[in-house]
């Protein structure tokens, strides 16, 4: 019995011995086996085009590689041009409060888009459908393109409290702290949107995409853009590919405006703003009421802060030969314009602040109803029961069209 419970103990620790052993011979093969098989290479994300340079616009053709099954995005932008983009965050919570919050970069690329697959067109146009109140994040999260948003989150972004009666005139207000990364990357996306407005400048549906992982894109550069460097980087599976460079070249007569941030044929203004000249002094006015709407109008890819900024000065030209030739006819009350001159010098510094914090819409509003009620009061003006009851300006008329015809006669002889 004593030799039997001497060797039951002693089997058990041989037979747990063989079996770790044998277990440990099993795993040796496997992982011999496992050394020896082919590993599966990472897919990296490649891109070429099919030309470093352009002319004022054009169409780069891309192509590359990226991981079987995956969507791709095309990530595109200038490098060379930095613009302003700003926005006033005025709207109110869901408890009513407003933030009157200004938000400023100096580092928003001139050029900035993000391109996905054809088959994700049905989505940008269904956020399209909301009109002005679309979402860049919303969009980003329809297509899945969060990976492809890397270069305005490495903006700096200033922000500053503001208030109601600041805002009126114009003021920034007292500077805030610097955001943290998820902060700053929501307000990327808001300035984004508020540079570019529209959802067709900064997203679009254009590439080809194979079950392989090949995909191409025709990139369309349209004219007047920034000129310069700009970069290409596919994005896919969180992986980037290296960055595809090539350049847009432009050439006189057409120039680059820093400010605005894209490029334009100076014929085409210098011809518009000769016509309206003519008209704006003829009406007292520099012609900038009209240069205004007109060059919001022919050319939308102009900010409405940079239109109202550059009219200003140009009327200067028109308003310096006016009072020269309207001193020559004796058409001028000094005393009444210098009185109007000092209202108009505090609202010359107030004017330009507040056009930066509003929106382009709010800018037209405004505008548009102050041209409104500019054209009824002239034509008011001109009815014969206002002309028959104003006999001082009819005298005034009479003498305008008296001394024409004055100098007429004199030119003549």
């Amino acid at each position: 019995m004593k030799v039997g419970k001497r060797v039951v103990p002693w089997l058990l620790t041989a037979m747990v011995a063989l079996m770790g052993s044998s277990g440990m011979a099993a795993a040796e093969d496997a992982a011999a086996k496992d050394a020896t098989a082919p590993v599966a290479a990472a897919v990296p994300v490649t891109i070429t085009i099919d030309k470093t340079a352009i002319n004022d616009g054009g169409t780069i053709k891309v192509s590359g590689r990226a991981p079987a099954g995956k969507p791709v995005f095309l990530e595109v932008w200038a490098t060379e041009h930095k613009v302003r983009a700003s926005r006033f965050d005025a709207d109110a919570d869901k408890d009513g409060n407003r933030p009157y919050i200004f938000y400023l970069t100096e580092d928003m690329p001139a050029f900035y888009k993000i391109l996905a697959p054809k088959e994700m067109q049905d989505k940008i146009k269904e956020e399209k459908k909301l009109g002005g109140k679309w979402s860049y994040s919303n969009v980003l999260k329809e297509l899945g393109a969060g990976d492809a948003f890397n270069v305005p989150p490495k903006m700096k972004i200033d922000r500053y409290q503001s208030s109601l009666m600041a805002s009126i005139i114009g003021s920034r207000g007292e500077q805030l702290p610097v955001m943290d990364d998820k902060d700053s990357r929501r307000r990327a996306m808001q300035l984004t949107k508020a540079r570019f407005r529209s959802i067709d400048k900064v997203f679009g549906a254009v590439i080809d995409l194979k079950p392989d992982g090949t995909f191409t894109a025709d990139i369309k550069i349209i004219e007047g853009l920034s000129p310069g460097k700009y970069n290409i980087v596919a994005v896919s599976d969180k992986k980037k590919s290296e960055p595809a460079v090539f350049e847009n070249k432009i050439a006189f007569p057409v120039i680059y405006m820093d400010k605005a941030g894209t490029s334009l044929n100076v014929f085409y203004p210098f011809t518009l703003a000769l016509v309206i000249a003519i008209f704006g002094v003829l009406m007292g006015a520099g012609g900038g009421f009209l240069m205004n709407p007109l060059l919001l109008t022919l050319f939308p890819a102009l900010p409405h802060t940079i239109v109202a900024g550059t009219v200003t000065p140009t009327v200067l030209f028109s308003q310096g030969s006016g009072i020269y030739n309207y001193t020559k006819i004796k058409f001028i009350s000094w005393k009444l314009g210098c009185t109007i001159g000092v209202a108009m010098l505090a609202g010359g510094f107030i004017g330009p602040k507040l056009t930066e914090m509003i929106t382009l819409d709010q800018y037209k509003f405004a505008f548009g109803w102050i041209l409104i009620v500019l054209a009824v009061l002239m034509l008011w003006q001109t009815t014969p029961a206002y002309l028959a009851n104003n006999k001082k300006e009819q005298a005034i008329l009479n003498e305008y069209k008296k001394r024409a015809q004055e100098a007429a006669k004199a030119k003549s002889a």
